[in-house]
Parts: structure tokens; C-alpha cells; sequence
């Protein structure tokens, strides 16, 4: 089978290529460095094995053995992806485990990555090259002694002229500022310093050259020297959540959407659902049949108050065509949204999205002529919901005259912290809650360590927060995803 040599690029999850993207889905076996954003990882396939063999401080691995567990699986006949920051072959090592599988006979292929010489400097508001300033850059590094001793001139690149990138040159920073200098290069000189490029942790040092030595610079962090070191073109540090670290309570595999927007905007999400959703206690008999007296014409509205509910009951229904004389309602837009997958548009989506401002604008039921079990559909109404939902939409409906049938679609299930999830959540800026199940959850499992910001969907849910002892920060309006990080950044944004 076949080796491939990816790069992941520098930190940013969405700098990684579409055919990365590609071979890691499809890997048997994952071998990785340290990564800048273990996310990465999430794109194998679920069985896939994975393997860290990040050189970390006091406990290095050794070149040879990387190599030799890259021929050992491939010999397997495993689809093997070897995961490295950057581009693997810039400072990569992925020219010698490229060597090493050549001479093994094993197939490879090199995908490569963006590389954070270029891309940190991007992000920070810095082209290397510039009109005018500078046209041609020099990516060398500096993370040895040796190399900055013997291996590199550094006084031809002082006279050379161009952008000089330094990648791993903090702790030899004043050495080469001293050698760059006694090259030729003016004192003047600007410097761009950015450490953790490319994530929402990066922030930017800009210094003179004779101040590199003693600017308090840590690693890993990207060294920019030259004229283009002074331009300030900056868009990512404009992210109003930048930085920020906000805890998603909801089931993982409702996160992404949510997760997705507070990255565009700087923020980083950090998942730890509080629930899960799981099938009916019954294990759905009663939904299947509410989906065949659905298709069989014998109600008048399906009302849905949440996306799960949605996809649970629609799964079951054959032929969309048979809800033609059934209308539609949904709490809210993102109900609304779930329903389009279904190729199906609501008939009614209330402009206060929650239980209450459905009930306020729900048609009256019609007459007797028509009840259930006639010719035509009644005034019968299928509410499928999670078995702890609230008794709200029922109540209102039945006290407008409705037949109501509520189903359970799903349940929630209270997700325990554990001890990772807890150090995940240390340090967080800001706690979103999207349903009153994920405050129980959240509440039930962490007790009262929350973050300083608490957020929530709409009333309902920062009602039961506030019933819980705690206090609601802000809520969203509108109650949906957009709304919610519209408030989180009313309350955390950068101005």
C-alpha cells in the first residue's frame, strides 16, 4: 500500500489541502507529529489507528524507528498517512523518510502542506514579498547551534537583501540578529515576530533588528526580517472572538455547525457535550407508527420545536408526497433548515422562536366535520419531541381545541465530564447553552465550575440556567445559532 507524506500546514485547520483532507479519510493508519491543531485528526476514519510520534521535550522519538513503522505498516497492506505540520519538506524530515521508503520499495506520495513561512506572515498582515520593498524571500532556520555557527551564512543573507524568514530561531535569536547585522543589515532593520501563527492564540512582536536579543519572544513563534516587517496589513487579529475559548454543551454531532461560525470569527470552540441523543426508550415503535398515521393522511399539522425531531420522524416517512395534505410547523429556523434537507418547507415558522411564540400565531382548529378517522385529515395535531421536552406546546395546543399526539422522537442523555473534558474547559472564556437539557446536563455533571460568561439560546433556556443558580450573561435574539454568536461577541467581541 501506499505512504503518504502530508502536511498539515502551521495551525489552522482550514489551511489543510483538499487532497490531505482526501488521503486522511480514507487512511488505515495515521502517524503524526506534534500538531499546532489536533483536530486535524478528526477527519481518519473512526478505526483508523493513530500513532504520536511528536519529538517532544524529554521523551524524543527516534528517526529510524518513525521510519521503520512507516515500512512495517505499508508492508501490511495499510493505507498509511505520515501527518506532519507545515509543508514535509520544509525542516520536515519528509525528504529522508521519502529516501528511506524509495529504497524499501514502498509507494509514496508527497502532499504538501502549506508552509507557516509564508503563512504566519500572512495572517499576521505581512506579504514576504511586496512592491517596492522586497522581491524575494529566504526561508532558512535557526533552531540549532550548529546551524547558525557553520551551516548557514548569515552575512550573504544580510547582503543578498529580500525577506529573511526564520523558522525555530528564538533561542538564537541575538546571534543572528548580531551575524545579519555584521552582514550589513541596519539596525533599523524591521522585525516581525509571531508566535502561534495562524491559531487564535497568535499574537505579533514587532521589534528593530538590534532589539531581537532582548524582545521576550518564546516558541514556536515565526521571525520576519526586512522592509515588509513594518507593514501592518492586518485582517486576522480583526476577528472580534480572536483568542477567544468558548465551551459548546450540546451533542457532538450537533456542534459543527455552531463550531464552524465561532472559527470564522477568531474563537476557539472547545466541545464538551453535555448530552447525547439517544434512540426512543421504546426504541421507536411509537414513532413508527405516528410516521405511518403521518403518511396515511390522519393529521391535520406535524409540529416540530427541534431539529433532532426532524430527522428522527422524516427518516421513517417513505414518500414525502404523502404529507401533502399535512402542514407543517417549525419552532425556528434551524427546525426549519432540517426540514429543507427533506426537500420540505414549513407552513409556519414563528418570529419568537420558542414554544410560546409558536402557540401565540398556531391556527385555531377547524370544526367537527373532518375529525380524525374520516375521509380527509382532522383537527389532530403529531407533536415528536425528546422525552423530557416540555409539556408547553402540548398544553397550548390542546387548550386551543387541538387533538394533540405527542410521540417520543429522542431522548437526552446526560453526558458525565471527565477529566480531560474538565482541563479542556480550564481557562474558558464563555459557556454556550442551546437547550434547557444541556444546562441540566452541564450543571448535573460540572457542578458550579463554569466559565465567567454564561450565553443562551433564548428564554426558555436561560430560565432554567437562572433555576440552576446561574446567572445568564446575555440571550440570543434571534434564538438561533446566528443569534447566539451574535451575543457572544456583544459580550466577548474585540473593538
Amino acid at each position: 500500500m501506499t505512504v503518504y507524506l502530508v502536511g498539515a500546514g502551521p495551525g489552522d485547520p482550514g489551511l489543510l489541502t483538499v487532497r490531505g483532507a482526501e488521503v486522511l479519510r480514507s487512511a488505515d493508519v495515521v502517524v503524526h507529529d506534534r500538531l499546532a491543531d489536533s483536530s486535524v485528526l478528526d477527519l481518519a476514519p473512526g478505526g483508523a489507528r493513530v500513532v504520536d510520534v511528536g519529538k517532544t521535550p524529554g521523551s524524543p522519538v527516534r528517526q529510524d524507528e518513525i521510519n521503520d513503522l512507516l515500512i512495517a505498516e505499508a508492508t501490511a497492506g495499510r493505507r498509511v498517512v505520515r501527518l506532519k505540520g507545515g509543508d514535509p519538506f520544509v525542516f520536515g524530515r519528509g525528504g529522508e523518510e521519502a529516501s528511506v521508503l524509495l529504497a524499501a520499495g514502498i509507494p509514496f506520495e508527497v502532499v504538501p502542506g502549506v508552509t507557516s513561512a509564508v503563512a504566519v506572515p500572512a495572517y499576521a498582515g505581512v506579504p514576504v514579498t511586496h512592491r517596492g520593498l522586497s522581491t524575494s524571500f529566504t526561508v532558512v532556520t535557526g533552531h540549532s547551534r550548529h546551524a547558525v555557527d557553520q551551516e548557514t551564512n548569515w552575512e550573504a543573507l544580510a547582503a543578498a537583501g529580500g525577506t529573511i524568514v526564520v523558522l525555530m530561531g528564538v533561542a538564537h535569536r541575538g546571534e543572528i540578529a548580531r551575524r545579519l547585522m555584521a552582514g550589513g543589515l541596519g539596525a533599523g532593520t524591521p522585525v516581525l515576530a509571531v508566535r502561534w501563527g495562524t491559531r487564535p492564540e497568535q499574537q505579533s512582536t514587532r521589534v528593530r533588528l538590534d532589539e531581537l536579543a532582548g524582545a521576550p519572544l518564546e516558541p514556536p513563534s515565526t521571525i520576519v526580517i526586512g522592509p515588509v516587517a513594518a507593514l501592518d496589513l492586518a485582517w486576522y487579529s480583526r476577528r472580534p472572538l480572536l483568542g477567544r475559548r468558548i465551551v459548546l454543551t450540546r451533542a457532538r454531532e450537533q456542534s459543527s455547525g455552531l463550531s464552524r461560525r465561532l472559527i470564522e470569527l477568531g474563537a476557539r470552540p472547545v466541545e464538551v457535550p453535555a448530552i447525547r441523543i439517544d434512540p426512543p426508550a421504546d426504541g421507536g415503535a411509537g414513532l413508527r407508527k405516528a410516521a405511518e398515521d403521518l403518511a396515511a393522511g390522519r393529521y391535520a399539522w406535524v409540529v416540530f420545536s427541534s431539529v433532532n425531531a426532524v430527522g428522527a420522524l422524516l427518516e421513517l416517512v417513505p414518500d414525502a408526497r404523502c404529507l401533502a395534505a399535512t402542514r407543517i410547523a417549525a419552532i425556528g429556523p434551524g427546525t426549519a433548515e432540517a426540514l429543507a434537507r427533506f426537500r420540505l418547507v414549513a407552513d409556519l415558522v414563528p418570529a419568537r422562536h420558542i414554544a410560546e411564540g409558536l402557540l401565540e400565531v398556531f391556527p385555531r382548529p377547524p370544526g367537527a366535520a373532518g375529525r380524525r378517522g374520516s375521509a380527509g385529515p382532522g383537527p389532530a395535531v403529531l407533536l415528536p419531541r425528546a422525552a423530557e421536552g416540555r409539556d408547553v406546546l402540548r398544553d397550548g395546543l390542546l387548550a386551543a381545541g387541538w387533538q394533540v399526539d405527542p410521540v417520543e422522537a429522542y431522548r437526552t442523555v446526560k453526558v458525565p465530564a471527565t477529566g480531560e473534558m474538565r482541563r479542556s474547559v480550564a481557562g474558558a472564556d464563555a459557556v454556550c447553552f442551546t437547550s434547557s437539557s444541556t444546562v441540566d446536563g452541564f450543571v448535573d455533571s460540572w457542578g458550579s465550575a463554569l466559565p465567567e460568561v454564561v450565553v443562551c439560546i433564548g428564554p426558555a433556556t436561560a430560565a432554567t440556567a437562572e433555576a440552576r443558580g446561574i446567572p445568564v450573561d446575555a440571550v440570543a435574539e434571534p434564538h438561533n445559532l446566528d443569534g447566539l454568536v451574535a451575543a457572544l461577541v456583544g459580550v466577548l467581541g474585540r473593538g
